[in-house]
C-alpha cells in the first residue's frame, strides 16, 4: 500500500495546513521528500479550500473572494532533482475522497471573475454533482449522467527566481493596459490572503507579496485543465529548483475541454496516486519548454457524438482574423441554443458542456478569414435521443429544476 503523504480534514481550514499553499514562489518550502521511483498518495482540497457548498444557493460562487485560489497540496521535494532535468510525474490513480462524494460546477458572476461567455451568462449560478462510484449525476441539470475522467485541474513545479519575475512582470504589462477592465485583464501578486505553506515572518511576507497567482498556466506547468491528465497519464515537467517541488490540486470528476464554465468541471475534493522519477539534463535534451505528458489509456467509452461548428464571426456578426477562440465560442454557443430546443435552460445547457467529456478541436486555421473550431457532445450522456430528426425535437419535462443564480450585489 503506497503511505498516505499528506493528508486533508475538510473541516479544518486549508490556512491551518501548513502542507497547503495557493501562490508559486521557489522559497516555499517543502512540504515532504521523495525519492525518483516512490510512489505515494497526496489528499486535496477541492481548489476553494471548501468554500462552496452543497446546497442549492448559488451566493458562495457570487461572493467567493478568488485572491484565495487554488489551495494546492505540497511541494514535495524529489531527492536529486537538479534545475535543467525533467521531473517524471505518474498519475497511477486519482478518485473522491470517501467523505465528500459530490462536487459543484459553477459560472462566476462578471463582477467577480467572469468566464468564456461571461456576456451571455453575468450572474453567478451552480449546480451539484452526486458521485456514484464511476458516474454522476445532478439534481439541477436532470437528463443526464456520465463517467468520469478524475483528473488534477492543476499540477507543476515550483519555479526560479527568474521565472517568477518575468510571470509578474509580463502580467503586470498586460494588466496595465486596461487595469479597471471587468473582468481583469490578468491575477497580480496579492499578499493578504496568500498561503505560503510552511514559510514564517519576514521570509513569508515578502514571497507573499511576490508569490504568483495560480490562475493560469505557465512554462512550469499549474492550472492547465486538461481532461485527459487521469488514471495512467505520465507527466514531463522542466525543473527549475532543487528538488523540484512538485504540487497539486484542483481535482475534477469530469470535464469538457476548455473547462469553459470557469468554476469549471466537477470541482471537487480528493486524493492523488502517483510516482516520480527523474530524467537528468532533459529540459536541454528534449527541447523542453512547457510540459508534455501522454494521455491516460482509461477514457469514458463514447463513440457517438453530435458536433457543432463555429467561424471566426462572433455573435454580434463582426467578422474577426482566423481567431481561434471566437470559433470556439461560437461553437459553443450554437451547441447551447440546441439543447435548448430539447428543454434545457441556457444555464443547464452550458453546465452540460462544461462538465461532460465534451471534446473540442482546432479543426482550421489556413482558410482566411475564418478559423473553425468544433466542439463534440457524446450524444450517450442523455437519457434522451438528441439527434436532429424530421419529426423535431421531443422536449423533456424539466419544468421546475433549473441551476441556482444568485442576485448581483451593487
Amino acid at each position: 500500500m503506497a503511505e498516505t503523504l499528506i493528508k486533508v480534514d475538510l473541516n479544518q481550514s486549508p490556512y491551518e495546513n501548513e502542507n497547503i499553499h495557493n501562490r508559486w514562489h521557489p522559497d516555499i518550502p517543502m512540504a515532504t521528500w521523495v525519492k525518483p521511483g516512490d510512489d505515494f498518495i497526496l489528499e486535496t482540497y477541492d481548489w476553494t479550500g471548501g468554500f462552496i457548498k452543497n446546497n442549492n444557493s448559488a451566493d458562495d460562487v457570487r461572493d467567493i473572494d478568488l485572491t484565495i485560489v487554488h489551495f494546492l497540496t505540497g511541494p514535495v521535494g524529489v531527492h536529486g532533482a537538479e534545475p535543467g532535468d525533467l521531473l517524471v510525474v505518474e498519475l497511477l490513480d486519482v478518485g473522491a475522497k470517501q467523505d465528500s462524494m459530490w462536487g459543484f460546477n459553477g459560472f462566476f458572476s462578471k463582477k467577480n471573475g467572469g468566464g468564456f461567455l461571461d456576456e451571455h451568462f453575468s450572474q453567478a449560478q451552480k449546480s451539484i454533482w452526486d458521485i456514484k462510484g464511476m458516474f454522476t449525476t445532478s439534481r439541477h441539470v436532470p437528463g443526464v449522467q456520465y463517467a468520469g475522467l478524475i483528473h488534477p485541474g492543476l499540477i507543476g513545479c515550483l519555479p526560479d527566481p527568474k521565472l517568477l519575475a518575468n510571470w509578474n512582470e509580463r502580467e503586470g504589462a498586460l494588466i496595465a493596459t486596461d487595469p479597471n477592465r471587468v473582468p481583469a485583464l490578468g491575477c497580480p501578486p496579492c499578499a493578504e490572503t496568500a498561503h505560503m505553506g510552511k514559510m514564517t515572518g519576514a521570509s513569508k511576507a515578502k514571497a507573499a507579496a511576490e508569490g504568483a497567482r495560480t490562475v493560469p498556466p505557465r512554462e512550469h506547468g499549474g492550472n492547465c485543465d486538461i481532461k485527459d491528465l487521469s488514471r495512467g497519464s505520465k507527466i514531463f515537467f522542466p525543473v527549475y529548483v532543487k528538488g523540484a517541488g512538485l504540487s497539486v490540486g484542483d481535482l475534477h470528476f469530469s470535464q469538457g475541454d476548455g473547462e469553459i464554465t470557469f468554476c469549471g468541471a466537477i470541482e471537487m475534493a480528493g486524493w492523488v496516486h502517483m510516482r516520480v522519477s527523474v530524467i537528468k539534463g532533459g529540459i536541454a535534451t528534449y527541447g523542453i519548454k512547457n510540459p508534455i505528458f501522454k494521455p491516460s489509456p482509461i477514457t469514458p467509452n463514447y463513440n457517438d457524438y453530435l458536433i457543432f461548428e463555429g467561424i471566426s464571426v462572433d455573435e454580434k456578426g463582426k467578422q474577426h482574423y482566423l481567431d481561434v477562440n471566437v470559433a470556439y465560442r461560437q461553437a459553443c454557443l450554437n451547441a447551447i441554443n440546441y439543447l435548448t430546443k430539447f428543454g434545457y435552460s441556457r444555464a443547464q445547457a452550458y453546465s452540460i458542456l462544461g462538465t461532460a467529456p465534451c471534446e473540442g478541436h482546432i479543426s482550421g486555421v489556413v482558410d482566411i478569414p475564418n478559423s473553425c473550431a468544433t466542439l463534440w457532445i457524446p450524444t450517450q450522456i442523455f437519457d434522451f435521443d438528441v439527434n436532429p430528426s424530421a419529426a423535431g425535437p421531443v422536449v423533456q419535462n424539466f419544468k421546475g429544476v433549473d441551476m441556482p443564480m444568485s442576485r448581483d450585489l451593487d
